[in-house]
């Protein structure tokens, strides 16, 4: 009898399908907890305070990045206590896990519907050189980007 790939390659399927179904559901928990921390002190106040402006001005212009000086404190609060930013880790982006990276690109995306001039693709060149991005990550975030359509 012939050797019939299949009884090694089915429960293989399996056991992927069972890995990403538990990173589907550690992203799904990300995805409910996301930013909460906005809704409480000390940063509501300064995204009631800011947040309303921000939306006018230019992504990454002097005023844009006027009013993050002005909410300094509560984005160290919000960066201390949220791992999908790179200013949470003393390292950037290289502290961060794959499950990070994913929450950080949707985060990005969502922000640059706010402003008027925003887009993902935006967001990807200027924090390229904010957090001193890999080619290979642009590459592996464009891609992504690409492949989602956004």
């Amino acid at each position: 009898m012939a050797y019939d790939s299949r009884q090694d390659t089915l429960p293989h399927i399996v056991r992927v399908q069972e890995l990403m179904a538990a990173i589907c559901e550690r992203l799904a928990l990300r995805a409910e907890l996301h930013d909460l921390s906005k809704l409480t002190e000390p940063e509501k106040s300064a995204f009631d305070a800011h947040a309303p402006r921000r939306g006018s001005c230019v992504y990454g212009g002097e005023t844009y990045n006027g009013h993050l000086a002005e909410m300094q404190a509560a984005l160290a609060h919000h960066y201390a206590n949220n791992l999908h930013h790179p200013e949470h880790f003393e390292n950037g982006v290289n502290g961060m896990s794959l499950l990070d990276l994913i929450e950080m690109f949707c985060d990005w995306k969502a922000a640059s519907e706010k402003h008027r001039n925003g887009s993902l693709g935006r967001s990807i060149q200027i924090n390229r050189e904010h957090f001193e991005l890999s080619e290979q990550l642009i590459s592996i975030l464009e891609n992504t980007r690409r492949e989602l359509r956004w």
